[in-house]
């Protein structure tokens, strides 16, 4: 099926609703924002998905290309799927309305809870209570490097790639560098097997025609995100380089949110410390128990070197490149879906990743982990996630009021 910005073409595929003929941008923005508003942890995607599937905006076959080619290249999964849906859709402007409205609830949310954190600071019952979040966001985070070591260490050389960047984070060695490489590594030497992932693995689709239309819009767009930069590296302060460095992951970074905190952790409180490890651990928590995606914590960080401004630059920083590469890739993917240098990139990025959130973990462990009861707390995490698969809100929710009950009656 062919779309164009305004109106889907006439022969649609069987079971797709042909009297479609258009979808509002305010339809888009509305849909997107309440999934914003919402969803929490993984049923994100799962409620990104059953939006797409119900309103029939597109067949299986083409959401299923989404899926699979916004893991080609870096930045957030589940943001970059919703780009994709409002660019296949209504073009530019309905990429950019779509990933706004997504977006927007949490970053809202986020400033707010932001605001709060840092004004009562230092109220003496504030840091016991974010010590219960700090460690239950250790045992969140266990499960999703058990989990990404699952996924993504396949092959003896996935392994090597992953124990390097967890020694060469361990020795202070500049994150995005360890991400290049282990993307340089994977295109020359790892070759996933054919099958593992079924949507990559299809025939490609018909190639459409060059649309001038399409990529002056791409143009514009990263115009913006440019102009951005430049904004950013005039400043010349705190907020200027924290902009630089959430571009420079943005634009390096590729799987969820989790995959690239590490990243984040690196340039955030090691190289420039602009949080220290306890407030980066609380920030990762207000994000995990805050709808919508889970980079938000960007909005914390930019907030705290500058305000509400300092949240907005942050947050465009860290979304914005992944943005305009989504406008590209949904104009190429057909051309490049089964290039086995890309697929091998891919893997040996991921592989990475969980070496970096391997070191991590164990620094937020040694920050949030200095009680028993904060070590059951996280324990209790983890089962509750790995084993009960229970929703993460919950987990953080149920989480919450058992630690507080426990402040209140003097056991912690």
């Amino acid at each position: 099926m062919k779309t164009n910005e305004n109106n889907f073409d006439q022969q649609q595929s069987p079971g797709f609703l042909t009297e479609i003929q258009s979808i509002s941008l305010w339809t888009i923005f509305k849909s997107y924002f309440i999934v914003g508003l919402t969803a929490f942890g993984m049923a994100i995607l799962q409620k990104l998905k059953a939006l797409v599937m119900n309103n029939h905006w597109l067949t299986e076959e083409e959401m299923n290309d989404g899926l699979a080619m916004v893991q080609l290249y870096p930045g957030p999964l589940m943001v970059d799927f919703t780009a994709y849906v409002g660019y296949k859709l209504r073009g530019v402007i309905g990429a950019i309305l779509a990933t706004f409205g997504f977006i927007l609830p949490s970053f809202v949310l986020m400033t707010v809870l932001s605001a709060f954190y840092f004004a009562a600071g230092s109220l003496p019952w504030v840091h016991p209570l974010f010590l219960g979040l700090e460690a239950l966001v250790v045992g969140v985070l266990f499960n999703v490097t058990l989990e990404m070591g699952g996924r993504n260490i396949q092959q003896r050389t996935q392994a090597v790639i992953m124990l390097l960047a967890f020694g060469a984070l361990l020795f202070k060695v500049n994150a995005v560098l360890i991400v290049l490489v282990a993307l340089a590594i994977g295109a020359f030497l790892i070759r996933p097997v054919s099958g593992k992932n079924a949507a990559a693995d299809k025939p490609a689709p018909k190639i459409e025609p060059f649309s001038a239309k399409r990529w002056a819009g791409i143009g514009a767009v990263v115009v913006v995100i440019l102009a951005v930069v430049a904004l950013a590296w005039s400043l010349k302060s705190e907020i200027g380089g924290l902009t630089l460095s959430l571009f420079k992951i943005g634009s390096v970074a590729f799987g969820n949110g989790s995959a690239i905190i590490p990243l984040i952790q690196a340039e955030a409180v090691e190289s420039h410390s602009w949080l220290t490890m306890s407030q980066f651990a609380d920030g990762v928590a207000l994000g995990q128990i805050t709808p919508g995606p889970f980079l938000i914590t960007a909005t914390f960080i930019g907030y705290k070197l500058a305000g509400f401004w300092g949240g907005l630059l942050a947050t465009f920083a860290i979304f914005s490149p992944s943005f305009s590469m989504t406008l590209v890739f949904t104009e190429v993917f057909a051309r490049i879906r089964n290039l086995k240098p890309v697929r091998g990139a891919l893997a040996g990025v991921m592989a990475s990743f969980v070496g970096l959130l391997a070191v991590v973990l164990l620094q937020l462990g040694g920050v949030a982990l200095v009680t028993p009861a904060a070590l059951a707390l996280a324990a209790a995490a983890f089962i509750g996630v790995r084993y009960f698969k229970i929703d993460i809100f919950w987990i953080f929710l149920g989480g919450v009021a058992i630690w507080g009950s426990l402040l209140v009656i003097g056991l912690v």
